[in-house]
């Protein structure tokens, strides 16, 4: 039972090859998008988490900057 699943009338080698070729890409491209989005998230904080009552207040008056915020305020 077991022999049949693994070599699949031949193909076996094939599709488990496939199969683990693409759980290892996924798997990548998940820890490589985490990595880059933590990146990401220390320098945005280290650039815009200083600002001041003042500057914070004239960017949220902004037009873009109400559209982004009403945005993520819904996720």
């Amino acid at each position: 039972m077991i022999n049949e699943i693994i070599s699949m009338n031949g193909y076996g080698a094939y599709v488990w090859s496939a199969f683990s070729f693409t759980l290892i890409s996924f798997t990548a491209l998940y820890f490589v998008t985490k990595l880059q989005l933590s990146k990401e998230q220390k320098r945005f904080a280290s650039k815009f988490g200083s600002l001041n009552v003042e500057k914070a207040r004239a960017a949220r008056s902004q037009n873009i900057n109400r559209e982004i915020l009403s945005n993520t305020s819904n996720i």
